[in-house]
């Protein structure tokens, strides 16, 4: 499982954790019923301390996204809850809305625009290959 922090943030390293796996099991690179690393083990290989751990996979289990088993660990949830995906999905449209509208504010035409987004999917990394150097992954 591959999650990058960025330290500089503004944003809680939490909440950066619990965005990232829940992107990477809505996306199924983490697919249903996968085992994801344990607390300690999490916490170790992000530097992080593991109750923040514990809090992103209690959140995450409430919300249906992972389920944990006592004694076994803990895993991507058979149906992961499509009402997250779709509250998700709004919330991107309204950010790529601002974005286009900012854009068209700098002078950007339609089709620099489709050649910025062309370009941004061209170059987003993926699991395997991370997106920079100051990256954290951990082993799945």
């Amino acid at each position: 499982m591959f999650i990058r922090i960025e330290k500089g943030s503004t944003v809680p390293i939490s909440r950066q954790i619990m965005d990232q796996i829940r992107a990477l099991c809505l996306a199924e690179t983490l697919k249903p019923g996968d085992q994801i690393p344990s607390v300690r083990q999490l916490a170790r290989e992000l530097a992080v301390n593991q109750n923040t751990i514990l809090r992103v996979y209690e959140r995450l289990a409430g919300e249906g996204m992972l389920e944990r088993r006592h004694g076994d660990g803990t895993y991507v949830a058979p149906h992961p809850p499509t009402w997250r995906m779709e509250s998700q999905r709004q919330k991107f449209t309204e950010e790529l809305n601002q974005l286009v509208s900012q854009g068209t504010l700098l002078g950007l035409t339609r089709d620099d625009l489709h050649l910025l987004v062309d370009d941004a999917l061209d170059h987003r990394p993926t699991a395997e290959q991370p997106a920079a150097p100051s990256s954290v992954s951990g082993a799945s």
